[in-house]
């Protein structure tokens, strides 16, 4: 059974920084692009970030871009969020995707694109 399961959330001031992990189990992500992303309370699910297969180029949402830095280790096969002077506008649950595409060219911003959903972590910012 794949599984995905985040974890590092928790409840920070603003300002503070959390990292996030996304450990998946069951299948290799190593050629699969992963991503990043949250839900607020009457919100849409919006696209945090998003990672190439291999690393080498990274994607972000305008709300998070120099805040937030997307990473991963394929021989842990895991993904990490590295996330700072976090604001109360972040407070969110945040879910890791991947995706089943072998080596993507891109990695989609788009939630329908992916796969394989975590059950999220809770990440609250109080001002």
């Amino acid at each position: 059974q794949v599984q995905l399961v985040e974890s590092g959330g928790g409840l920070v001031q603003a300002g503070a920084s959390l990292r996030l992990s996304c450990a998946a189990s069951g299948r290799t992500f190593r050629d699969n692009a992963m991503g990043w992303f949250r839900q607020a309370p009457g919100k849409e699910r919006e696209f945090v970030a998003a990672i190439r297969w291999n690393g080498d180029i990274k994607y972000y949402g305008d709300s998070v871009k120099g805040r937030f830095t997307i990473s991963r280790d394929n021989a842990k096969n895991t993904v990490y969020l590295q996330m700072n002077s976090l604001e109360p506008e972040d407070t969110a649950v945040y879910y890791c995707a991947a995706t089943s595409s072998y080596r993507d060219v891109v990695a989609s911003r788009i939630p329908s694109r992916y796969n394989y959903w975590g059950q999220g972590t809770q990440v609250t910012v109080s001002s």
